[in-house]
């Protein structure tokens, strides 16, 4: 269905691609590597003509149709989430803006001369709408709404007073009501609640179509991908498998060229010291001669090219007493709702407690609580003795100073640390070579996340309290920061939608759900074993 043929691109001063090639089959679910900025977004610009190679062709077979979604929404508002969504579902979307009108022309007391004609054309445009499946598309449109957490008063209301992450699954929503031949999805599960994801994972299982997607989240593409393309080097590689297999593959390929590669320069070593030995005396010479002509005629193989994945020794933090944050009696209401009524909670030294429930089951709520950024309206929640938190929440980016650099503002919150330590750190978190020089003011949404998580975890507390820490992380830092956590010697309470940083890090559950609080003692892992569901919105 796409074929993309020799390649290359540049882009501004970098090379993305050289002589690249690769191919969408009909029916292929695929997911999309490689490190940041090495060229996914370009590529899918290029599937779909928004950008052209500067050599090579990006062939798509006629009358293919194709949805991209991207990070950019773009504009909406003054309509309904439901017609938003119905509008980007080509033809059909036509008619019924077409029917709408009508309807209003209908009602207009300064039209009625033109009644007759406005009442055939609409006979005329609904028998359209009709035959193509318009009031089942509504139907559907909700639906699809539904199963991305949305309620039917946000479906209903103006799409403008809808944050950028509801406006993004808006977007989603559309392409996913579309079903196009071939869905290029830029980063899906961004904004995604687990519920949301995992509703998303069987949608695009049951979707017949082709795919080719990016996401920072492992287990979600490794359910739905059958292939991986991977960036590498300005080449696109192909490997037959999920996301799991294309790891092992990569790292089974780069074992066997290193130890090819190390062959090679051990027999070169041998020839180059018999050269060497014998190049001076005139009975060895042809001998000489023709081992140098061989040498000459050799294909040189390279050493694999070593990922740059930085990993980094954070400190140990204090330890703190046994108890760490005790909750009595709590009562927390948003006017009529109720979200607590009564929660007593304990946490100890140690404990990796991991949140689960439904959007505003209260998940951000208690977090809050916990770090003082919300008062309880009864009851008390206390920290234990030597207790020092770190609370990182999407709004903890107010911190950074604008005006500061990345690593000016690292150098103020550790006047005490070396260069290189704090190089080291800002690598960690993605910040490498100038992109330490660049002013936070300028950075994106993901950026200041990861610099504000770098900060809190140079400097480690001993109780950290975790909202969606992985949102905006690629694949590589996700798991750089599951490696540094489960080192991590203190105490965690976290909210997260990514299924192998649950898995990997919590050892108790609290789940929220309507008809009460559940605890359950093991991991995420476990408590999916013992209720037989990923997330409680779900059900057995």
């Amino acid at each position: 269905m796409i074929r993309i043929e020799n390649i290359s691109k540049s882009n501004s001063h970098r090379i993305l691609y050289i002589e690249a090639s690769a191919a969408l089959n009909r029916g292929e679910k695929v997911g999309l590597v490689g490190p940041n900025g090495a060229g996914k977004t370009t590529l899918f610009r290029m599937i779909t003509g928004g950008e052209i190679p500067d050599e090579g062709q990006v062939a798509v077979e006629k009358h293919v149709t194709i949805g991209y979604f991207n990070q950019d929404v773009g504009e909406m508002s003054g309509v309904s989430a439901v017609t938003e969504v119905m509008d980007g579902a080509g033809p059909v979307s036509t008619v019924a803006a077409e029917l709408r009108e009508l309807e209003s022309a209908m009602v207009d007391p300064d039209r009625m001369d033109e009644m007759d004609e406005i009442i055939e054309r609409y006979g005329e445009v609904q028998a359209r709408y009709e035959e193509l499946d318009g009031y089942g598309l509504e139907s559907r449109a909700r639906e699809v709404l539904a199963g991305l957490s949305f309620s039917q008063e946000m479906m209903d209301g103006d799409v403008g007073k809808l944050s950028g992450g509801w406006k993004m699954r808006v977007a989603l929503a559309r392409i996913l009501l579309m079903r196009p031949d071939v869905m290029l999805l830029d980063e899906p599960s961004n904004h995604l609640d687990l519920e949301s994801l995992i509703w998303l994972e069987q949608f695009l299982k049951g979707y017949d179509g082709a795919l080719l997607m990016t996401s920072h989240d492992r287990e979600f593409m490794n359910r739905i991908v059958n292939k991986i393309i991977e960036i590498d080097g300005g080449a696109l590689n192909t490997y037959a498998g999920d996301y799991g297999f294309y790891e092992q593959q990569r790292a089974q390929n780069e074992k066997q060229q290193q130890a090819q590669f190390e062959r090679q320069q051990a027999m070169l070593a041998k020839e180059i010291k018999f050269i060497e030995r014998f190049k001076a005396r005139a009975s060895h010479a042809a001998q000489v001669q023709s081992r140098v002509k061989k040498l000459d005629k050799i294909e040189r193989v390279e050493p694999p090219k070593r990922r740059q994945a930085v990993a980094f020794e954070f400190q140990q933090a204090p330890r703190s007493g046994e108890d760490v944050v005790n909750i009595k009696g709590v009562h927390k209401s948003y006017g009529s709702r109720t979200i607590y009524d009564g929660l007593d909670f304990m946490i100890r030294r140690k404990e990796r407690w991991c949140i689960m429930g439904i959007n505003g089951a209260g998940k951000s709520t208690l977090l809050k609580l916990i770090a003082g950024t919300a008062d309880p309206d009864q009851g008390s929640v206390a920290l234990g003795a030597s207790v020092k938190m770190g609370y990182f929440a999407q709004h903890a980016m107010d911190v950074l100073d604008g005006d500061q650099t990345v690593f000016e503002w690292l150098e103020s919150e550790f006047p005490r640390a070396g260069q290189g330590a704090l190089r080291t750190l800002a690598g960690c978190f993605g910040f490498s070579g100038d992109d330490v020089e660049k002013k936070c003011r300028v950075l994106s949404g993901g950026e200041k996340a990861r610099l504000v998580m770098a900060a809190m975890l140079f400097d480690p507390p001993n109780f950290l309290v975790l909202d969606e820490p992985t949102n905006h992380l690629d694949l590589d830092t996700k798991e750089m920061l599951i490696k540094a956590l489960s080192d991590y010697e203190g105490t965690m309470l976290f909210v997260s939608h990514d299924r192998h940083f649950l898995g990997e890090l919590s050892n108790r559950v609290l789940e929220l759900t309507p008809d009460g609080i559940h605890r359950f003692d093991g991991g995420y892992l476990e408590y999916v074993e013992r209720t037989g569901y990923e997330a409680p919105g779900l059900g057995a």
